[in-house]
């Protein structure tokens, strides 16, 4: 191995270890890996540069702002508190109505600050009309996960998959192409959740076991969430910031959700680049002073951006000294003599296993350009390997720990690590079936 290589294994394997030990933040992690790599020589100072300029952290930095908006218009409330109304006249019934709006808006919206809304208002609403709340914050996490694969910003893995598949001379993806896989893996997932949830997650004490320092008394006050979990998957925001309530101001509401829309649209049409657009439309509410620059600012989630470029340093190093190329051809060895279908499944099952593991920006960096490889050394189009990674990266229900949001409703619903594997880990599996076949035929080898 050449110098380059065995520094570049070295940053992976250190950057790896320190996320699964848990002690310092991954944005820090993956940004320290990215510095060892530019001081070592493994990376260009320009190769950097490119990486805080790919078109995915445009995209979500874009979004973020146009999310802001939304939010301090105060129109997420406003629907929280109509869904109130509506759980109390409708029961169980209502919740589960809550959790399909939930798992709706994270397909085009952040799913953390939607869960950490929804979740002290479902837990409330449950308690008062007498309904267990553990039956459904875990399916609230669960469904805003699978809500998030359905379209191209639906998460930033997906992003970041397309955003590296476009580097390695793949066509981009456009924002409703992965939605039939990622729809039909949330309306099975639906399904399993409302008929099982009950049976396998035990009531029980721990209902009302609710830490109180992460929890409110009543749905109609401001809503505190959790403040001090460790973030570690899809976004790593500090979900104080979603705390107080925002007054609703109708004019701002109309302007951002028109400009939402409009974004959403033009991307679909391919009349631009969804970088483009949402850029356009962040840049917009700006100067329609809809959002103040300073208040633009503070929508950014740097953490979650800063995360993303240090782990496309990490790939382009990969890439760059050969390691993703060597590690490649063990990989492509190993299944070697087995057909694409049976291919792709074992990628699946190796992206859905390391995404347990580790955050879902680093398995994207680490199985993206393996999973082009794989295909091209199999003769067939890489197009179903790079949903597949899409699909594995954010399926991650059988720990608490395997995505965010999970950690949220795990501290406030009290349940027991067990519960996530008892229901987690068939709803990997039912997906895993429902992603393969829908993928297969869909996105033809």
């Amino acid at each position: 191995m050449t110098f380059e290589q065995i520094i570049t294994l070295a940053v992976l394997i250190g950057v790896v270890g320190a996320l699964i030990a848990d002690r310092l933040r991954a944005d820090v992690v993956a940004l320290s890996g990215a510095a060892i790599l530019l001081v070592t020589g493994a990376v260009r100072p320009s190769e950097v540069q490119g990486a805080f300029a790919s078109p995915a952290i445009l995209t979500l930095a874009s979004l973020f702002v146009i999310a802001h908006a939304l939010e301090l218009s105060g129109l997420l409330d406003k629907a929280i508190d109509q869904a109130v109304l509506l759980c109390r006249r409708t029961g169980a019934a209502g919740l589960w109505g809550i959790i399909a709006m939930s798992g709706l808006g994270s397909a085009f919206l952040n799913n953390t600050p939607i869960v950490v809304v929804a979740a002290p208002v479902v837990r409330d609403v449950a308690k008062s009309i007498g309904l267990d709340p553990r039956r459904f914050l875990m399916p609230l996490s669960y469904v805003a996960v699978l809500g998030g694969s359905c379209t191209l910003i639906g998460s930033s893995t997906n992003l970041l998959v397309d955003d590296m598949a476009r580097s390695s001379g793949q066509a981009p993806f456009g924002i409703f192409e992965i939605t039939p896989v990622g729809l039909a893996m949330a309306i099975a997932g639906g399904i399993y959740l409302m008929l099982f949830t009950g049976r396998l997650v035990a009531s029980g004490a721990g209902a009302s076991g609710s830490r109180s320092d992460d929890t409110v008394d009543a749905p109609d006050v401001a809503r505190r969430p959790v403040s001090h979990v460790d973030l570690t998957g899809d976004s790593l925001e500090d979900t104080r910031v979603f705390a107080q309530v925002h007054p609703f101001r109708p004019a701002m509401a109309v302007i951002s959700i028109a400009v939402f829309i409009t974004v959403i649209a033009v991307a679909a049409i391919d009349l631009v680049p969804i970088a483009a657009a949402a850029f356009a439309g962040a840049v917009l509410l700006i100067v329609l002073r809809v959002i103040s620059p300073d208040q633009a600012y503070g929508g950014l989630r740097p953490e979650i951006l800063l995360l993303i470029a240090g782990m496309v340093v990490i790939g382009i190093a990969m890439e760059q000294t050969g390691l993703a190329a060597e590690a490649t051809q063990w990989m492509i060895s190993s299944v070697n003599g087995v057909g694409p279908l049976s291919a792709m499944i074992m990628l699946y099952g190796a992206t859905l296993l390391l995404t347990e593991l580790l955050s879902n920006a680093t398995v994207a960096v680490l199985l993206t350009p393996v999973a082009v490889a794989l295909a091209e050394s199999l003769g067939v189009s890489p197009r179903p390997f790079l949903v597949t990674i899409m699909m594995a990266a954010s399926a991650a229900f059988a720990t608490p720990f395997g995505y965010q949001t999970n950690v949220l409703v795990y501290q406030m619903g009290g349940y027991r690590y067990t519960d996530f594997v008892k229901l987690g880990l068939p709803l990997n599996l039912l997906t895993w079936a429902v992603a393969v076949l829908t993928i297969h035929q869909l996105f033809p080898f």
